[in-house]
C-alpha cells in the first residue's frame, strides 16, 4: 500500500505483490523482481499511477467542459451542477467527495481534484449527459475536443 499526502490532500494505491517500492529522501524508486512481460507491464503501470498520485496531492488535476446548444447552461446550486439541456427537466450531479465542480459562465464546467481517475471519471459521467452531436455541434464536450460535422439529410430533387 502506497500513502501520499500533500497540500491538495492524500490518496492511497494498493501495490501489485511483485512490485517492491522504496523511498530514498525524495526519489521514489519501482523495481521489478524480473524482465516478464506481465512485471515490466506492472512496473509501467505501477510508476504511473504512483507519479499521478504526487502530481494530484502537490498540483491537483483539472478537466473543463463545454456545453453548446440553444438554451443549454450550467449552474452550481449548493454542492450540486444543476444543467439545462434540452430535457423537459433539469438535470442533476451532486458533486462526489474529492471532486470540486465550479462554473465560471453559463456554458463552461471545470471539474478538479487530486485524484486523476476520479476527475477523468466524473468529467465522463457528465459529458454522458448529453454527447456532442454531429449535425449541430449541440452537447457536452471536453475543452478544446474536435466534434467531426455532417452534412444534413438532402432536400427534394436529390440523387435518385
Amino acid at each position: 500500500m502506497v500513502k501520499v499526502k500533500g497540500p491538495k490532500g492524500s490518496l492511497e494505491q494498493k501495490v501489485h505483490k511483485n512490485m517492491s517500492v522504496e523511498v530514498n529522501g525524495s526519489v521514489v524508486t519501482v523495481t521489478r523482481p524480473d524482465d516478464e512481460k506481465l512485471n515490466k507491464s506492472l512496473h509501467g503501470l505501477t510508476r504511473t499511477l504512483i507519479n499521478n498520485m504526487v502530481v494530484g496531492v502537490t498540483e491537483g488535476f483539472k478537466k473543463d467542459l463545454e456545453v453548446n446548444g440553444v438554451g443549454y447552461r450550467v449552474q452550481k446550486q449548493g454542492k450540486n451542477l444543476v444543467m439545462n439541456l434540452g430535457f423537459s427537466h433539469q438535470v442533476i450531479m451532486p458533486e462526489t467527495d474529492g471532486i470540486t465542480i465550479e462554473c465560471p459562465a453559463a456554458n463552461k464546467i471545470t471539474i478538479s481534484g487530486p485524484d486523476k481517475q476520479k476527475v477523468g471519471q466524473f468529467a465522463a459521467e457528465v459529458r454522458e449527459k448529453r454527447p456532442p452531436e454531429p449535425y449541430k455541434g449541440k452537447g457536452i464536450r471536453y475543452a478544446g475536443e474536435y466534434v467531426r460535422r455532417k452534412e444534413g439529410k438532402a432536400g427534394k430533387g436529390a440523387k435518385k
